[in-house]
């Protein structure tokens, strides 16, 4: 099979976390070309990855590729995704696929159109422990899932006048920018969504024209809850990035800075509320460090040599962002969204 050829453009931070992971994939591809609107960015990472092309118009790359990487502003995630479908290219973009549903949509009916790959870079998904927990949850290995939480912890301050402080160029605020790896991955993980609601705040990070800090909680057809705490404003923390599932043989727990997921179990009932004294099993080890983003690259190049649609496909992604848009609304209408219909497609 001849090497896939990928193009990135837009060399920012994001950017630098795909990096990493597309130098392990030499086996699939090769990346031919980079873009940057700083030229000098570009040349850095294309020096890194062993590019020979390095451009600051994404237009003078696409005779060199056959597949990008879009690592922008949310807000050019349309045009630019647009661009390159209409060429014959794949196209795997950094999440949120687009701000507005009619942009998603289009992408998605041009990606069909023009018979290419779509796909929005959700890592998460593809993390080797979270791929594990998915078959537990399927198998009901621990009991059924009943309460799923996960908290995302970070300081996150923009310099002045970054895109990221704009609710219009970002979309949204902490909840859509961030927040919709977790909503995408409490689908993926609980099913059908019945209702929810969202509260966010910029207090304590007033760099951010909308919510920095962010509580979300869904109900799921099984009865089952999902929740997620995101924030931005993070001056320190506990947590992290951490996920817990209570299930009804113990709760399953993965932290990302121990990289373990652990199940707790065969707590004494009568001291329940009084202390956590329950037993501990280790039940997976990460054997990688990082953003393991080289799992979701690894399936994008694999659904574009076998023509096969990926998992976070662009119908997939864009139930996880009508759900962020009812709650937003929900929110300013101070009540419950209904959010009947939006689980992901059953492929």
């Amino acid at each position: 099979m001849e090497k896939i050829r990928l193009g990135i453009i837009g060399c920012g931070n994001i950017a630098g976390s795909h990096i990493g992971g597309m130098m392990q994939l030499g086996d699939l591809m090769e990346v031919t070309a980079v873009c940057d609107i700083v030229l000098e960015r570009a040349q850095q990472a294309a020096d890194k990855l062993g590019s020979r092309l390095a451009v600051a118009d994404y237009k003078d790359l696409v005779d060199d590729v056959d597949a990008v990487l879009i690592s922008l502003p949310h807000d050019l995630h349309f045009p630019v995704g647009m661009y390159f479908l209409q060429a014959g290219k794949h196209v795997l973009m950094e999440k949120p696929l687009c701000n507005t549903e009619e942009e998603c949509l289009q992408l998605i009916e041009t990606a069909e159109r023009y018979e290419r790959v779509l796909m929005t870079a959700y890592p998460v998904r593809y993390w080797p422990a979270i791929v594990k927990i998915k078959e537990w949850l399927d198998n009901k290995t621990y009991g059924e899932p009943f309460q799923l939480s996960i908290w995302t912890e970070q300081y996150t301050k923009y310099p002045e006048g970054h895109w990221g402080m704009s609710a219009e160029r970002l979309g949204g605020g902490q909840f859509f920018s961030h927040g919709c790896h977790y909503v995408d991955l409490m689908l993926w993980l609980l099913g059908e969504p019945v209702r929810g609601c969202h509260i966010g705040t910029n207090l304590g990070t007033p760099w951010m024209e909308k919510e920095g800090t962010s509580n979300v909680v869904l109900e799921f057809a099984s009865g089952a809850m999902g929740y997620h705490m995101g924030t931005w404003g993070a001056r320190g923390t506990r947590l992290g990035w951490s996920l817990h599932i209570h299930c009804t043989h113990g709760m399953i727990e993965y932290k990302r800075t121990d990289g373990k997921v652990y199940l707790h179990h065969s707590i004494k009932e009568e001291k329940a509320n009084l202390d956590s004294d329950s037993k501990l099993t280790i039940l997976y080890e990460d054997s990688e460090n990082g953003k393991l983003t080289q799992h979701e690259a690894r399936h994008f190049l694999e659904c574009i040599a076998n023509k096969k649609r990926p998992l976070t496909d662009g119908y997939s992604s864009l139930q996880g962002l009508r759900i962020i848009w009812k709650l937003y609304e929900a929110e300013r209408q101070h009540t419950m969204a209904d959010l009947l219909g939006l689980g992901l497609p059953a492929y």
